[in-house]
């Protein structure tokens, strides 16, 4: 699948973050986003869309990001997910990638890690 293509779910509290990831993937390529900005809503927007790579954040309300990972790890164990964060412990990240999570990024966010984690999923990249 090409990243033009790709829906891609970016799931999280702080609509700057959300903007400055969106921005960076679609200078790459992306044009398909889902926004939340809290667990439950990252959970109910990927049963109904199904997208192909979920960025997400662990400090979020509602529901965390790794409730969020292990939830939908459950309803489809194939999920990607890449977290995205600036602040966490080393157990919290450890429990996201124990969950299920692939990659991680660290805020501020890099463009050539993003490209990485792009080039990695998509073809014609």
């Amino acid at each position: 699948m090409k990243l033009e293509d790709a829906k891609i779910l970016i799931g999280d509290d702080s609509i700057l973050a959300r903007k400055q990831l969106k921005d960076i993937i679609s200078s790459l390529g992306g044009r398909n986003f889902l926004d939340a900005s809290n667990g439950q809503e990252v959970i109910d927007i990927y049963k109904e869309q199904s997208p192909e790579v979920v960025f997400l954040d662990i400090v979020m309300p509602v529901k965390d990001g790794n409730t969020a990972i292990a939830e939908i790890m459950e309803f489809d164990p194939k999920a990607d997910i890449v977290i995205v964060s600036s602040v966490g412990t080393q157990s919290q990240l450890k429990q996201a990638i124990q969950l299920g999570a692939k990659d991680f990024l660290q805020k501020p966010l890099n463009r050539r890690q993003i490209e990485s984690i792009l080039n990695n999923r998509f073809e014609g990249r």
